[in-house]
């Protein structure tokens, strides 16, 4: 009996680790052959005395249905978004499993109905303390997303649309 929960507790642990390990290959896949796309931040508070310092990412509208359609739409899913001529994403339709058109791909969202809608996944950058003047000038979050529409946060960028990185010290 004893050697019985013994495996039992093994098979777990294995269950759990070769998952975590498939998620973690499944990002670094999405890191290295993921398009990348830029999403229009609005201002927001760079400090959180509890966390650290980090800022939290509210995007611009255009990025979001409206929401009458926001309302029609299920929990979890995925949207089409439409890429500008400079990359950057803005809301195109409600995924119906139609053909994408030029410059349009899948993310996928959660709807959280009663506190702040939709969201894409990222909602909050965490840098090291002190940089908070770095990140204040940024003007866009930068995603790596894959053809199923799972993203990655890869950093953000600035009004140019290049990646902020903190210079070598």
């Amino acid at each position: 009996m004893k050697l019985a929960r013994i495996l039992i507790a093994l098979a777990g642990l294995a269950l759990v680790l070769g998952s975590v390990n498939l998620s973690i290959a499944d990002k670094e896949d999405t890191l290295e052959n993921g398009r990348q796309v830029f999403f229009e931040l609005y201002p927001v508070d760079p400090r959180s005395l509890m966390q650290g310092d980090y800022m939290r990412l509210r995007y611009a509208d255009a990025a979001f249905p409206d929401d009458e359609a926001a309302a029609k739409m299920p929990l979890r899913g995925s949207v089409i978004l439409k890429l500008d001529d400079v990359g950057v994403a803005t809301f195109a339709r409600a995924d119906d499993g139609s053909a994408l058109q030029d410059g349009e791909f899948r993310m996928r969202y959660k709807l959280f109905v009663d506190t702040e809608g939709l969201r894409y996944g990222a909602e909050s950058f965490f840098f090291q303390e002190g940089d908070a003047d770095l990140y204040s000038a940024a003007k866009y979050g930068v995603f790596r997303v894959d053809d199923a529409g799972s993203s990655v946060l890869v950093g953000l960028a600035g009004e140019d649309r290049t990646l902020i990185v903190k210079p070598p010290s």
